[in-house]
């Protein structure tokens, strides 16, 4: 675990300067302008999702330290990933990045909140009493907000060369990502299949329920087939950088981090399978 720790923060903090730097102040106050579709988005990732995942989690009885795992990674906000696919799918792809964009900074609250009340709830008594929704807020606020900011600011005064390396910047998140759970997999490779046959099969659950009920809620109250598509994947692919480093501020165990690890590989297979139904019914 003493590698994932050290990894996590700053490959966070660097995947949010990245997200950052492709931001612009219209991906928020385009909001304002059309709420409905975001709203919709924003309800689907931030109330449904942790609530589906609570109760799959109670209905396969999943033991308490994979169980918030899997809540953790549903607290988690969108990845930069979803604004890549949500253009492969001919989705919104400003409605995707505005989500993902808004939602990041609201983690800092949200991911907490939903944790520490999940761990309430499921009778968890591992959570030290030194550690606190606020001293985790503030840790998350160091490697979520600054970095995004710094990112906008620099873009403010670098736009045309900022987006003229867009590409290599996400290449850059992509590789991020995979180092982080890379070593996941490597400082626990003796367990590995024992957790995987544990948290396997609820996150797989989560991941298709949640991108099903998102694509139907986005069907019945947003605007169009664009926006359903991007609120589904959204919902789907989850930023299971952050999700890791929560859970080395939280938790003195990897297990905790099984379930993102896991979640991490089905996202993907799930992701690519909705994109090829979308584009061979377009």
């Amino acid at each position: 675990m003493e590698i994932v720790t050290k990894i996590a923060p700053i490959a966070l903090a660097l995947i949010m300067l990245g997200l950052g730097l492709g931001l612009k102040t219209e991906d928020f106050t385009r909001v304002l302008k059309n709420p409905k579709d975001f709203l919709v988005g924003l309800f689907c990732q931030l109330i449904i999702l942790p609530i589906v995942a609570y109760v799959l989690i109670i209905i396969l009885r999943t033991p308490v330290e994979l169980a918030l795992g899997v809540m953790v990674i549903a607290a988690a906000p969108g990845g930069v990933t979803s604004n890549v696919l949500t253009k492969f799918a001919n989705g919104d792809v400003a409605l995707s990045i505005s989500l993902t964009a808004i939602i990041s900074l609201i983690s800092i609250i949200s991911v907490p909140l939903i944790i520490f009340q999940s761990a309430v709830l499921l009778g968890a008594t591992n959570i030290s009493q030194e550690i606190t929704m606020t001293g985790i807020a503030l840790k998350m606020a160091l490697v979520v907000t600054v970095p995004v900011i710094i990112g906008m600011i620099i873009r403010s005064f670098l736009d045309n060369f900022i987006s003229s390396k867009v590409s290599i910047i996400n290449k850059i998140n992509a590789a991020l990502f995979v180092i982080v759970f890379a070593a996941i997999w490597i400082e626990e490779r003796e367990n590995i299949i024992s957790y995987l046959s544990q948290a396997g099969l609820v996150v797989l659950i989560l991941n298709v329920t949640m991108m099903i009920i998102a694509y139907y809620l986005a069907k019945t109250f947003a605007s169009g087939i664009e926006q359903r598509k991007c609120i589904a994947l959204e919902c789907g692919l989850q930023n299971g950088t952050l999700a890791v480093f929560v859970a080395t501020q939280i938790f003195n165990d990897i297990i905790y981090m099984i379930p993102t690890a896991a979640y991490a590989l089905i996202m993907y297979i799930t992701a690519f399978t909705f994109l090829f139904i979308v584009r061979k019914s377009n």
